[in-house]
């Protein structure tokens, strides 16, 4: 039951290989990581002088799921290893269901404007990795081995995927062309944006700091009304040129960016003067908020 997690996305495999066969290949266009170097060696087999049995559109259309498979095995090992075996089967049936659907499913060139295969192309790309990360996998290898090497170098999963990305990317700008390179490098930024907003950007954290003498009827609101947990703080006014000051009490909460214009709206009603500062929160582990899934 937790292995089939990942599979209630149907759309993930469908927005990831229409990204891969309606704009990317149709450009001749490449992608960070693992996928990035499937396409790249696809488009050199391609351009090679082969026999024209062995460069026959039929063979040639099972080189990438055939690549993608190849090249992200050892990844799906690495992650048995060094993550756990769940996480290391989701990622394989992940990679393998879009495989599958690259080779069996043949969708329509959309584009041939560079640009706008760059872009879209990333995007729906960008799309089906975030789901796929929502689901508790990945469809991309690379992303293992990042996590992997962060753990043993004490830096950050996005450095080592950054590069390791300059090295697919000037392999590419090398042995295909700089054009190609720099345009894969905004089909890359593209699937990165898309991809953080699909797994972050929809339940983003907020964390909101309230002051107001109506503190009590607010802490009531919060945990009542919105249901949420809310850390009490004692403080201390202080403003004005004499000092005028006296103690108060100020609330902390944490909550999704959709719920910030309820609590808004709430906090309004109350005390129309209260200050309230929010900031970004990056993640959070316990406490009463809505949480999305963990991610390794």
């Amino acid at each position: 039951t937790q292995v089939l997690t990942l599979f209630p996305y149907t759309t993930l495999f469908r927005s990831a290989a229409f990204g891969l066969e309606s704009f990317l290949l149709a450009n001749k266009f490449i992608d960070g990581g693992a996928t990035g170097v499937a396409l790249m060696v696809t488009e050199l087999l391609q351009n090679a002088s082969f026999t024209p049995d062995a460069a026959s559109p039929q063979w040639m259309g099972l080189v990438l799921p055939a690549l993608l498979l190849v090249i992200n095995l050892p990844f799906v090992y690495l992650a048995y290893r060094t993550i756990d075996r769940p996480f290391a089967v989701r990622t394989a049936m992940g990679i393998a269901a879009l495989a599958a659907v690259v080779a069996t499913v043949h969708l329509p060139e959309v584009t041939h404007d560079k640009l706008l295969g760059a872009v879209f192309g990333g995007f729906f790309l960008g799309a089906g990795i975030g789901l796929a990360v929502r689901g508790g996998g990945v469809i991309d290898g690379t992303e293992v081995l990042a996590i992997a090497v962060s753990r043993r170098l004490h830096t950050t999963v996005g450095d080592v995927i950054t590069m390791i990305n300059v090295v697919v990317f000037s392999v590419a700008a090398y042995l295909l062309s700089v054009e190609t390179a720099l345009y894969s490098m905004l089909t890359y930024l593209a699937a990165s944006k898309t991809m953080d907003f699909v797994i972050e950007g929809i339940e983003e954290y907020t964390g909101v700091t309230i002051i107001s003498s109506h503190h009590e009827e607010i802490r009531v609101m919060i945990t009542e009304v919105l249901q949420r947990g809310v850390t009490v703080l004692r403080g201390k006014r202080g403003f004005g040129r004499h000092g005028h000051n006296h103690d108060t009490d100020v609330i902390y909460c944490v909550i999704t960016r959709l719920e910030v214009g309820r609590l808004s709206g709430e906090i309004e009603k109350i005390d129309p003067n209260a200050f309230v500062v929010m900031s970004p929160v990056k993640d959070i582990t316990g406490g009463i908020v809505k949480k999305r899934r963990h991610k390794h």
